[in-house]
């Protein structure tokens, strides 16, 4: 951090390298097609939110692991040039940088496999202190369920301790303490990542709505993503839908990261919930209408902000 702004978001997640390949159709099980040709790209939970807060302005700094490899490399570089600190990216040897084999369709929907590589290193205690001597308020914490669940936890709790805000983007779903959903705030969660935290099916926007209002009383705030129809907010200041802007949808990878980015991005200016949701959508919506994951991330004189 010598001579880095302080930051304004602190990004405790996951970078992996993104291997993308374009189908017709998403294959069935046993099923083998045949697409177009494969390209590489920037990814990982953590590092498309820490990309997208910091393109959009943000005092960002990237709080992860990577192997000592050229995937690695490639990752560290393409953070930097979106304006994100990266001297809390730790590079580990003789282990793989993560890495993500990506199925995009012709309708832009995808399905993704994760190895998840150096990330799965993620220690709570570096993480931890690493988190202790970069966090202030009003500065905000993001961390998402793709980094082991002790080192997920373990910078939760330390930033609600520091008096920070705790941003909490539960994907992969992944059960969490009672405790520690307790305290995030907001819980970000799309509609399958809903359901799986209420066990029942949560669908479209009339669903969100029930979810977020379930969910109130077990978080300090909720936002419930849900595609084309914007997403559902919930907390102190009531509950509230924010449309999303009616786009041609390209390639639907990274989009939840971009919200989640955005939101993290406006939070940490001190706006409210539901102004930073609006971003948000706007910042998903920018990012479906084109290809690849950090590749396809607004900045913030795309979106006149």
């Amino acid at each position: 951090m010598t001579g880095a702004a302080r930051p304004q978001v602190v990004v405790v997640g996951s970078l992996n390298r993104d291997y993308v390949c374009r189908v017709d159709t998403l294959p069935s099980a046993g099923q083998t097609v045949v697409g177009g040709e494969a390209v590489v790209g920037a990814g990982g939970k953590g590092a498309n939110q820490a990309a997208a807060a910091g393109l959009l302005g943000a005092a960002t700094t990237m709080v992860g692991q990577v192997g000592d490899d050229e995937d690695g490399r490639a990752l560290v570089d393409g953070l930097r040039a979106a304006g994100v600190d990266t001297s809390a990216v730790g590079v580990l040897s003789h282990v793989r940088t993560g890495m993500a084999f990506v199925l995009v369709a012709a309708d832009g929907e995808n399905c993704i496999a994760v190895a998840p590589g150096a990330n799965s290193r993620l220690e709570a205690d570096g993480a931890v202190a690493v988190v202790r001597s970069l966090l202030t308020p009003p500065a905000v914490l993001v961390t998402q369920a793709e980094i082991p669940e002790t080192t997920f936890c373990a910078v939760v709790r330390a930033a609600a301790a520091l008096g920070c805000r705790a941003i909490v983007n539960l994907a992969p779903f992944r059960p969490v303490p009672t405790d520690v959903l307790a305290l995030c705030d907001p819980l970000v969660v799309n509609e399958s990542e809903a359901g799986a935290l209420l066990e029942r099916t949560v669908h479209g926007a009339a669903g969100a709505l029930a979810a977020v209002e379930a969910l109130l009383g077990r978080t300090r705030s909720v936002v419930v993503t849900v595609g084309a129809e914007g997403a559902v907010v919930g907390g102190p200041e009531g509950v509230e839908r924010v449309p999303a802007p009616t786009v041609q949808v390209v390639d639907t990878t990274g989009a939840g990261d971009a919200f989640t980015g955005a939101l993290a991005a406006a939070l940490s200016r001190g706006e409210p919930l539901a102004d930073a949701a609006r971003l948000g959508v706007r910042a998903g919506a920018w990012s479906v209408s084109r290809p690849g994951a950090q590749a396809s991330y607004a900045r913030a004189a795309d979106l006149g902000c």
